[in-house]
């Protein structure tokens, strides 16, 4: 990790701050006359998106607080997928931009320091462009079902890799921007209470959606219900990923804290992210809920552990409704394990099998899933995901690829492990490391079923840790 811990530097303001100050007053007077012209919903993004840029030009600190509040909502319908016409002009992406070259402005890159940690860059990023630019040349082999259902936002190469490649690669740069932030305050433990607000606006945007749509709870429990958060712009087993990650890091930290009031903020946090969790009544979620329990009771083992343990084991067992115990043992009652695997294993992984060993060392690019044999001839069912990151990593980027990938999160279990147990780090930093690892073993093993290796919204919070985990290790000294 020490190559690492000179890739942010603190440095004063650049002098000439007016300068970009100014540009950013004309851009937003500009854009305002646009709106009022054209008297379109657009115009209101763009003076929000604008108005947060020119306060992120003052300080990129304030960028990185924003992105982290919006990071786990910006792949719902709350936001526009595009502005003026122009697809992935979106506020989040600008505020991104915005903040990046705030962050560039101030001369951060100056010394033989880098913007981007190299395991990140040559592990994990370059091999993910790599397979985007192997699968654009596929766009025209795509099922047409993906188009005809407005699955996909793109019909050319250039779209593919703005979509599959480059999008993605958006959400590691934004855990990088909340590591310089995090690098160059006096107290990174700080950033902690924005990555708690965050929750609350998922969670709550969420809990409105259900509540709106007036659909009973029985009814969301049921297999046919899958789908009903797609109208958010998330799966269910997205959100459901998202709060157990979320759990994990929290839980950590309010276990380590000896601050009274961040302690209870933090317990209050928990709920919600229990309670929405529990609406999105994902088995995945559920496992690394559970599991992510299981390693704080093992770690912090103690007759307070155990008693809380066991009072959250009763109290769900008495609350829990019998449609929860039917969604959680889908298939058990057949003992088929297709029936477990909720159609997965007959339906798509074993057609899909074959296909890795087309292109076995580099796969066949990103999304290769929606051009393969299987989807063509109808033998498979109509996703555009794999649902299992590994079988995913090998279609789409090979032996190759995988490796690469794995080796990445091992640099970040290293990471991570070395920090969990630091002493000169405030002891909600260390509880912040500690759930992050729990957070890394939920990802491992929920991946099974879903998800994927590459960077996704479902699981922005660990992002988040492994932002802040770059942001420790570049206050330390060089060498």
């Amino acid at each position: 990790m020490a190559a690492t811990s000179t890739y942010l530097r603190r440095e004063s303001a650049g002098e000439h701050l007016w300068l970009p100050v100014a540009a950013a007053l004309i851009a937003f007077a500009a854009a305002a006359g646009y709106g009022i012209a054209a008297g379109e919903l657009d115009a209101f993004y763009v003076a929000l998106s604008l108005t947060a840029c020119i306060a992120v030009l003052f300080d990129f600190r304030i960028g990185a607080v924003l992105l982290v509040l919006l990071m786990p909502i910006a792949a719902t319908t709350l936001f526009p997928r595009s502005l003026m016409g122009f697809t992935g002009l979106n506020p989040v992406n600008v505020l991104l931009a915005a903040t990046l070259v705030s962050y560039l402005l101030r001369g951060r890159l100056q010394r033989a320091g880098t913007f981007l940690p190299r395991p990140l860059l040559w592990l994990y990023m370059v091999p993910i462009a790599a397979a985007g630019l192997l699968g654009a040349r596929h766009v025209g082999d795509i099922a047409p079902i993906f188009y005809e259902t407005e699955a996909l936002n793109f019909t050319s190469a250039v779209g593919y890799i703005r979509d599959m490649a480059l999008k993605p690669l958006l959400i590691p740069v934004t855990a990088i921007l909340l590591g310089a932030a995090a690098a160059r305050s006096k107290k990174p433990e700080r950033f902690l209470i924005p990555i708690a607000l965050s929750v609350w606006v998922i969670a709550l945007v969420q809990i409105g959606f259900v509540a709106v749509a007036g659909i009973k709870l029985g009814e969301l429990a049921a297999t046919n219900a899958r789908d009903f958060f797609d109208a958010m712009g998330m799966h269910a087993n997205d959100l459901g990923r998202l709060y157990a990650v979320a759990y994990g890091l929290l839980l950590f930290v309010w276990w380590e804290t000896k601050r009274p009031g961040l302690k209870l903020f933090l317990f209050a946090t928990m709920g919600v992210i229990a309670f929405a969790l529990a609406l999105t009544f994902s088995r995945a979620a559920f496992l690394g809920f559970l599991l992510i329990s299981a390693v704080f009771l093992l770690w912090k083992f103690n007759a307070k552990t155990v008693a809380l343990a066991a009072l959250g084991t009763i109290t769900a067992v008495v609350l829990a409704p019998g449609y929860l115990y039917r969604r959680v043992t889908l298939g058990f009652d057949t003992g088929n394990l297709d029936d477990v695997s909720a159609g997965r294993i007959e339906g798509i992984w074993e057609p899909l099998l074959p296909e890795v060993f087309k292109s076995p060392l580099w796969g066949e690019g990103l999304g290769s899933i929606m051009w393969s044999s299987p989807m063509q001839t109808g033998a498979i069912l109509e996703v555009t995901h794999p649902h299992n990151a590994y079988l995913e990593a090998l279609l789409d980027m090979g032996v190759v690829g995988l490796v690469l990938l794995l080796a990445y999160y091992w640099h970040v279990w290293r990471g991570l492990r070395a920090l969990a147990g630091a002493a000169e780090l405030s002891a909600e930093m260390r509880g912040l490391f500690q759930g992050a690892i729990a957070g890394l073993l939920c990802f491992a093993v929920t991946g099974m079923a879903g998800s994927s290796l590459r960077p996704d919204t479902e699981f922005a919070y660990l992002w988040m840790a492994i932002g802040m985990m770059y942001g420790v290790y570049a206050r330390r000294p060089a060498g």
